[in-house]
Order: structure tokens, then sequence, then C-alpha cells
């Protein structure tokens, strides 16, 4: 692999492996565009040392064996080192063993079940102690103990699940009922678990369905006449994108727990919201998907600016412990385990098809993927 360091006057060369079509395209295109945003406003600028960043871009297409394909190819053969890419935790593991084989350095911007460390890896999504647990806590105090769990079958809603499943436990709740489908469902296969819904009466519905299958979730409860402002269905992964696809009627009065939330008030997401719409249109939707992608390439100039290589070995060290203020607020790398640490907030959907913020974390949320404080608290 070939790393582009002080001697070289050519462009930074980087990784951009987003899934644009296929079943997952409708969370990834968001991740796509966020990216493209930072990297058009840093070579706007100048470029990093003067050199501007050139994406080498790939469209995985929901495929894990594309995955592993395309970072094989950038890291060996385009001479790429440092890849911004992936929102399932199957394609983030599909490709880890080649990042570190081949020592390069992936910036992961998907919230995900924790319970990872990788020296190749920088995680700027949420863990589970920034979103899930204020989430499980919410729902308690508002809504009751009872919560019905249905989730896409592979490894982020299984684990979430169980970490939610232990977070309930602790707090006197419990789990009435739980149900996997496949990545690509359709909205007929969502029938019977709404009918599993509706027989065991839950107090809240827990998602964790990610991709096009969250639109038909959310389209079968409402075909089944179910009450959401009285048993939502509350989310880790339905953004704003998801929204606009199902229909704001849809979605009204279903709550999503996340760092970020399109309608936030101040300055650097003003400027962040109007680049975006002004880029991909006025309708265009802006989400937590977007805002980690787009303030992870941020943190990764400010590193490249100090050490001017991207060799990981010499430009990781400088990214952790590093902050930015982002869309969301303040957010750094927690040097301890490469994780970022984020706001949590959790918002319900109004008539508009925006989120209205109803708690929020009075700063940054210390990352802690291991949940070593939570065992310690509870």
């Amino acid at each position: 692999m070939a790393f582009h360091d002080a001697k070289s006057s050519e462009p930074w060369q980087v990784g951009v492996l987003f899934s644009r079509s296929g079943f997952m395209s409708v969370s990834e295109e968001s991740q796509f565009h966020g990216t493209m945003i930072a990297i058009d406003e840093i070579n706007a600028e100048g470029g990093v040392n003067g050199r501007e960043i050139v994406p080498r871009i790939y469209d995985p297409s929901s495929d894990n064996s594309l995955y592993r394909e395309q970072a094989r190819r950038l890291l060996c053969e385009d001479g790429v080192s440092t890849i911004f890419g992936c929102y399932t935790s199957a394609s983030r593991k599909a490709i880890l063993p080649i990042l570190e084989r081949l020592n390069g350095l992936l910036w992961y911007p998907t919230i995900y079940e924790g319970f990872e460390y990788s020296p190749n890896i920088i995680y700027t999504g949420a863990a589970p102690n920034q979103n899930s647990l204020a989430l499980c806590e919410f729902l308690i105090e508002h809504y009751g103990p009872r919560v019905y769990f249905v989730g896409s079958d592979y490894i982020y809603p299984h684990e979430s699940n169980r970490i939610m499943r232990q977070f309930l436990a602790a707090r006197g709740g419990e789990v009435v009922g739980e149900s996997y489908l496949s990545l690509v469902a359709r909205r007929e296969d969502f029938i019977p678990v709404m009918r599993d819904i509706r027989e065991a009466r839950p107090d809240a519905i827990f998602s964790t369905v990610v991709g096009e299958a969250t639109v038909y979730l959310y389209e079968a409860f409402n075909d089944f006449n179910l009450n959401a402002k009285q048993t939502p269905i509350a989310s880790l992964t339905t953004t704003e994108a998801e929204i606009e696809a199902m229909g704001y009627d849809v979605g009204e009065h279903h709550i999503t727990a996340a760092s970020y939330f399109e309608g936030l008030d101040n300055p650097s997401n003003q400027r962040f919201v109007h680049r975006f719409k002004k880029r991909y249109g006025e309708s265009a939707r802006v989400n937590v998907c977007a805002e980690a992608a787009y303030f992870q390439v941020h943190l990764f100039k400010k590193a490249l600016e100090l050490v001017n290589t991207t060799h990981p070995d010499v430009l990781r060290p400088v990214v952790l412990g590093s902050s930015l203020e982002a869309p969301q607020g303040t957010v750094s790398i927690n040097p301890n385990c490469s994780h970022a640490n984020v706001w949590s907030r959790i918002a319900k959907v109004n008539a508009l098809g925006q989120f209205d913020i109803v708690q929020q974390s009075q700063n940054e949320v210390v990352s802690d993927p291991f949940m070593i404080g939570i065992k310690e608290r509870n």
C-alpha cells in the first residue's frame, strides 16, 4: 500500500464505500452525501496543506461480498489507506480482517451494538450507552414497561436487543415479544408481526429494522390501525430519510433516539443543512447518517493537517482525543476506545415529518462501547 505523505505533492486519495443501490441505499446514500459535502468544503478552502482530497468511490450495492472486494481493491490497487464507509455491522465486520491485515483505517459513521474495538477503525456513530439506555428509560417513564422487539435478522439487531433486554430488566421492564425479518423483507412480511403485536399489547415497540424494510414496518403498523400516540415504534435507526419515504402521516408520533436531528438550532447545523440542501435540493432530508459521515471527514482533515501523512500508524494517534464543533454540537474521539463522544437525544415525528426533540443530554456523552460504567452503575 502506498501511503501519501509530506514528500508528495499529489492529491490526498481516500476511499468512499457506501451503497447507493440495493436495500441499504435509503440509509447509505445519506452517508455518501454527507461525505461528499465535507470533501467539497475542504477542497473549496484549498484542500489539506495545499493538496485536494480526491475520493475513490465504489458502490457495494448492499452486498457484503462486494464490500470485501472493493475494500481490498482500495487498499491494494488504488493506494488508499483511509476509507469512509459501511452502514451495517455485517458490512463492517466483513471488511475488518482486510483492514487489519493491510493496515487500512476505516471511518465508520453508524450507530452500532458496541462491544468491538479495532485499531483500524474510528467509530463515529453512537454506542448503546449513548442512545439505547436513554431510550429505554424514556419508554418506561412515558409509555410503560412492556416492550415488543422487532428487528432485521443480522448482527446489529440481535445484539442491540440483547442489550436493550438487559436495560429493561434492570429497570423493571419486560420483553413481551420478539420478531426478526430478512433485510429484504417486504410490506406483507410484517403482517404476522403486526398480528403478534396486537395480541401482545405492548406499551411500546423497539425497532432495529434497517434499510427499505423500515418503511414497510411503519406502513404495516399503519395498515393495522395501531395507535402511535399510545404505542409508538421507538427506534435507533429510523431517520428523516425513512420518514420521508414512508409519508409524514405514517411516521407521525413515532420516536427515534439519535445524536442528531435536522431541526437542531445552532450555527454549525444551519450551515450544514444549507449546504446539504443547496447541493441535493430543498426537499432533501438531512439525518444522523449524513451528519456523522460529514463531521468525521472534518476530523480526518484536522488530523491530516498536523501530520501530513495518511499512514494510519501516524494519523490515528492524532485523531484520538481530537474534537470538533459538529452540527450536533461538540464531539470528540475517546482516546481509550477510538469511539466518538456524541450527544444523546430523543425526538418524536410531527405532522410535517420533522422530529421534535423531547429530551437531550446537556453535552456530549462519553462513549462506553463495552458498557463498563453501565455495569458498575447497575
